[in-house]
């Protein structure tokens, strides 16, 4: 019997693999996902998210069902040795960009089955659980799967491209012999999670914070409701196996609480890792989430990796596999991924590295001289640091061959002023073309393009104009995933991208070697 044949398989029905299905379902794709495990996890794993992903899952219009499950993240502030504060780090100030709260603090299994139920509303997705990939092979067709269901029986799944979303202990990465980049950080920590009572609460500090502290460096980030969480370095000799039973767990909180203050609801040691995959695309496969890539806690930025990864690969699948591009320049999308996604992985890892390395610095000399310098840069009087302001722009791929301001960032979301709803809900997503109140629109815009005149729709609060004239333009085409392809202060300029993107989608570009992932 012939295989079952689909536009796209997915291995791996976590945080990544349910967005990916819901974004391809949704686009009107056949999709296929199969995965190990029966249920969501029930611990959770990730705990912070960004506006950037809030603004996907309105996109998959899931942000009612996971609202009640998020809460603002509150100020991180960072102690050094002698108890100082060197650092703070907050979110940026409201109007918010995005339309939704800048960093967010969330409860994992509640938010993955929301996503779950809405891909279970897309009848072109199959969802396989306890389902296990035994094999892939490819040609140049498409990849063929070979599962085994619940019931011990294996089959053959057929589909035109596959994504691997399974972890960081990938089966497809094992398969294909895809490579492992180490960008050197690999030590151990306990990570605990515990429900804490109010007389617990009572003991801990009002914001989370960073205990940059030479004996034992130490997090305590305040999640949702009661959910605290420590992230607790290991020292040299110390049994990760131990540190992680109920009793030296308690013992290594004894700082903070005891038994009697909460409830542990998870502790495990992990080695905290910085890796990315040498390549993310084999023919027809790619590499998404912890598959792709891992980097330390320091920002939690893992799962929102994650969900940037199938963001920005699945408009460029659906684009592909609808026609819509095809030949040289269906191939420049694709390739597009992984040099986008490899180098904002490895750029936002080295930067979280560096907060790491403030956070981890375990000689009390290098430490103090740490703190000296951190107070000495600001003059004495620490200054509030948006988190956001550590997140890298795209600086190669899909985009205008030109250097213009704004290029490779998140565009905004604005609200509009008429009916108060966000641009995205308003207009729609896809590509979009957005002019600043008094900027001429032009004659000749592409089919697939949307323009979004802000002389008819209005936006409310002016975050449009503000991030038009800090990149000191007037116009912006903005991608399928937000990102801004390219931007124009002038008519001709305006002329010249849409002559731009006509060039890369309808006959591709030659892309950078020194950036080709």
């Amino acid at each position: 019997m012939s295989p079952s044949l689909y536009d796209v398989a997915i291995v791996g029905y976590g945080p990544a693999g349910q967005v990916a299905a819901g974004l391809l379902g949704q686009a009107g794709l056949s999709v296929y996902v199969c995965e190990r495990l029966a249920d969501v996890y029930e611990i959770p794993r990730a705990i912070a998210l960004d506006h950037e992903i809030m603004r996907v899952f309105q996109q998959l219009g899931v942000i009612d069902a996971i609202q009640p499950y998020c809460e603002p993240f509150t100020p991180s502030e960072y102690y050094g040795v002698d108890g100082r504060l060197i650092r703070r780090m907050t979110m940026v100030e409201p109007p918010y960009p995005q339309g939704y709260t800048p960093s967010i603090v969330f409860t994992q299994p509640p938010v993955e089955r929301a996503l779950r139920e809405r891909v279970a509303r897309l009848p072109n997705v199959r969802v396989d659980l306890t389902t296990e990939l035994l094999d892939l092979r490819q040609d140049a067709t498409g990849a063929t799967l070979q599962v085994r269901g619940p019931d011990g029986a294996e089959r053959g799944i057929r589909a035109k491209y596959a994504i691997a979303c399974d972890g960081g202990a990938s089966t497809v990465r094992t398969l294909l012999d895809l490579p492992l980049e180490d960008l050197d950080f690999d030590e151990p920590w306990l990570v605990v999670d515990v429900l804490v009572n109010e007389r617990g609460l009572a003991k801990l500090p009002e914001v989370s914070v960073q205990y940059c502290e030479p004996e034992r460096p130490c997090t305590l980030v305040i999640g949702p409701k009661n959910h605290r969480r420590w992230e607790i370095s290991l020292k040299p000799g110390e049994d990760p196996k131990e540190a992680a039973t109920p009793e030296r767990t308690w013992e290594l909180l004894s700082r903070w609480l005891t038994p009697a203050d909460g409830q542990l609801w998870r502790q495990a040691s992990y080695r905290f890792h910085a890796l990315v995959a040498a390549r993310w695309r084999a023919g027809r496969v790619f590499l998404a989430g912890d598959a792709a890539h891992m980097q330390p806690p320091f920002l939690g930025q893992g799962m929102c990796q994650g969900v940037r990864d199938v963001a920005n690969l699945s408009w460029k699948l659906a684009a592909v596999l609808r026609g819509e591009v095809a030949g040289a320049a269906a191939e420049d999308l694709l390739d597009s991924y992984g040099i986008e996604r490899k180098a904002h992985v490895r750029e936002l890892t080295s930067r979280i590295k560096g907060v790491g390395a403030v956070i981890c610095e375990r000689d009390p000399a290098r430490a103090r001289a740490r703190d000296e310098k951190m107070l000495a840069d600001c003059g004495g009087v620490v200054q509030d640091t948006p988190r956001q302001d550590i997140l890298p722009r795209l600086e190669a791929g899909f985009l205008s061959p030109r250097e213009t301001g704004g290029r490779g960032t998140l565009f905004p979301q604005p609200r509009l002023a008429a009916s108060g709803a966000l641009m995205d809900h308003a207009v729609g997503g896809g590509w979009r073309l957005v002019l600043v109140s008094d900027a001429p629109a032009p004659a000749d815009v592409p089919a697939g393009i949307t323009v979004v005149a802000l002389a008819r729709t209005p936006e409310a609060e002016g975050v449009v104009a503000r991030w038009m004239q800090r990149h000191g333009c007037r116009a912006a085409l903005m991608r399928p995933d937000h990102y801004v392809f390219g931007t124009a202060a002038t008519p001709d300029e305006l002329a010249q991208l849409l002559a731009e993107w006509r060039q890369r989608w309808r006959q591709g570009a030659p892309l950078p070697e020194a950036a080709a992932a």
